[in-house]
């Protein structure tokens, strides 16, 4: 088992910068998961990892060996892609089988009038059909062993290339998005099955996905993807609840965060209504800054006299909670509540309202979109407006 490491990978295609200096590590048997929005660069960077696409500059590091200058059929590492890639005129057995093949018979061995000739062939073959067998029931496919892909469902094809990954035994495995071909509720139960089956491996897993759910239910760490930039790698509950960039916050939610445009007071704090908070950092008085607050934080109340007054213009129902979309009344600002069926129950659109914002869970950020650690002057006041 060994570690891996990125340091500083860059890549350029035309003159357009995919990769802007990216770098994380994966400790021995940890999950990280590569999420971000179409076009950041996740894919790429799985490519150059895998040796399929070269970086302009960094290195990758497996244990105390620097991969960056070995050809890909060389590096022992493992891809899942999310076509799956497999042979159409194999099996699934052959399938899976592929890569032992290559790397446990010689030329002459795998030649189909030669290889029975030469010695050891035997041996050698009966050796991988153990092994393929093994993985087969393992991964609860030995019944298709015999099935080409054609012949088989998209979980079905998707084990098979998980087995194609795993027989190989790899120092680490790469997975692109492989959950994306599957019907919602199979992907939820598949979520389950990678994470036991890299659990059974021990070897740093790097799991690209757009979806976030994946990301935050499977993953030891999250690392969060932007532009080409690694902007956040932390565990699933810090990027949730402690984001270090407004990018980073608008994309981790469902629903989206409430985000709104403040700027400084002239006594250098950032003033929301009744509510004042002190950033850590000295800002001048003007300088624009963002407040956001996840939807789940803000109170909703049809008797209160306090809080700001909207009307609730849309109501979602999701069995366990009930989303809200409301409308200040005051300034038009959109805001998302995120209630529990009882504190929702009814709620129903065009009603008259009071949103009332936990200070303590306000974020500040800054104009170049970092987060601003800043503590809430009068936190025991509630929100009244979300325009100092």
């Amino acid at each position: 088992m060994s570690k891996l490491s990125l340091r500083n990978i860059h890549k350029a295609f035309g003159g357009n910068q995919i990769l802007k200096g990216v770098s994380l590590d994966a400790d021995e048997n940890e999950f990280i998961a590569l999420v971000g929005p179409s076009g950041c660069g996740k894919s790429t960077l799985l490519r150059i990892l895998a040796g399929l696409e070269s970086a302009d500059g960094g290195e990758i590091v497996v244990g105390d060996r620097d991969l960056s200058p070995v050809p890909a059929a060389d590096r022992n590492i493992a891809m899942v892609f999310q076509s799956y890639a497999l042979y159409p005129h194999l099996t699934a057995a052959q399938n899976i089988a592929v890569p032992l093949v290559m790397r446990n018979l010689t030329r002459a061995q795998r030649l189909p009038l030669v290889g029975p000739l030469v010695p050891s062939q035997r041996k050698a073959i009966a050796t991988i059909k153990r092994e393929v067998r093994d993985m087969a029931v393992s991964l609860k496919i030995d019944h298709l062993m015999d099935r080409k892909p054609g012949q088989m469902s998209g979980g079905q094809r998707q084990r098979v290339a998980l087995g194609r990954a795993m027989v190989r035994r790899p120092s680490v495995f790469l997975m692109d998005e492989p959950l994306s071909n599957l019907d919602a509720n199979l992907r939820v139960h598949a979520r389950g099955e990678i994470v036991e089956l890299h659990r059974r491996a021990g070897v740093p897993t790097i799991y690209v996905t757009h979806d976030q759910a994946e990301a935050l239910s499977m993953a030891d760490r999250v690392a969060v993807m932007i532009g080409g930039a690694l902007l956040q790698l932390a565990s699933p509950q810090v990027i949730y609840d402690d984001p270090q960039h407004i990018e980073v916050a608008k994309f981790i939610g469902q629903p989206r965060i409430n985000l709104f445009a403040s700027q400084v007071a002239e006594d250098g704090m950032v003033a929301m209504g009744n509510t004042r908070l002190r950033p850590a950092e000295t800002l001048t008085a003007g300088t624009p800054v963002t407040i956001g607050i996840r939807p789940e934080f803000v109170a909703v109340s049809r008797n209160s006299q306090h809080g700001l007054p909207a009307h609730i213009d849309r109501v979602e129902f999701l069995g366990s909670e009930i989303i809200l979309y409301c409308r200040l009344d005051a300034v038009g600002e959109n805001v998302i509540a995120k209630l529990s069926p009882s504190e929702g129950a009814g709620l129903a659109a065009g009603m008259p309202v009071r949103l009332q914002f936990d200070a303590d869970r306000l974020f500040v950020f800054a104009e170049d979109g970092r987060r601003l650690p800043s503590l809430p002057v009068n936190a025991d006041v509630a929100l009244e407006t979300a325009h100092g």
